[in-house]
């Protein structure tokens, strides 16, 4: 019988994984939705980075990003990601590998436009992970996208979302004296059924 009760109960991992969100949302300071994303360069080298996840669907976990950013020229050149989430206030972390895939419809579209105005200006304004002379060529760069695009922009073509869809999701509970409370589900592929385990510490 399994002994996964309590905050690790329940037969949906990704509904698992929204009940933890919603919980450090009333508890972490800041940013309950960031995550440690991490990819891996042309020579195998780790990358990581924090970003915003901003939707756990019923099967993936999407974030948004431009797609000429370090992060994502790694992601379309494996198709892969992993991150972690790490709620200090709960004392629990959420891990998470798998596949990616764009996110660039009428999805990435709604979420641009939810952001603020001057959140979308700096979309088109940045070119995300290249050099910068300086924080001044910055704001003019801002200046001239906003006497351009006005206060309606469109989504840039270079910006969206991804989405992955994980082969192992890792649900990890603080335990007294370091016996920490670790169950993984596993799958080889998104269509097929998830396997859990107990680990340990």
């Amino acid at each position: 019988m399994s002994d996964r009760t309590g905050i690790f109960a329940g037969d949906d991992p990704f509904a698992i994984a929204r009940d933890w969100l919603a919980q450090a949302e009333a508890s972490e300071p800041n940013d309950p939705n960031a995550i440690a994303l991490a990819t891996v360069d042309a020579d195998g080298l780790p990358n990581a980075r924090m970003v915003l996840l901003k939707e756990i669907e019923a099967g993936a976990f999407v974030f948004y990003t431009n797609y000429g950013s370090a992060k994502a020229r790694e992601i379309e050149a494996t198709g892969k990601a992993a991150f972690v989430c790490h709620w200090k206030s709960l004392r629990r972390q959420l891990r998470v590998r798998g596949t990616v895939t764009r996110e660039d419809g009428p999805q990435a579209d709604a979420y641009y436009q939810s952001r603020s105005l001057k959140s979308r200006l700096g979309a088109w304004a940045s070119d995300q992970s290249q050099p910068l002379s300086s924080r001044a060529a910055l704001m003019a760069e801002v200046a001239k996208v906003t006497a351009q695009k006005g206060t309606h922009p469109e989504r840039p073509p270079y910006w969206g979302g991804f989405r992955l869809s994980p082969v192992e999701i890792e649900f990890w509970a603080d335990g007294a004296f370091r016996l920490h409370d670790r169950f993984r589900w596993t799958r080889a592929d998104a269509s097929d059924p998830w396997a859990i385990s107990r680990l340990n510490p």
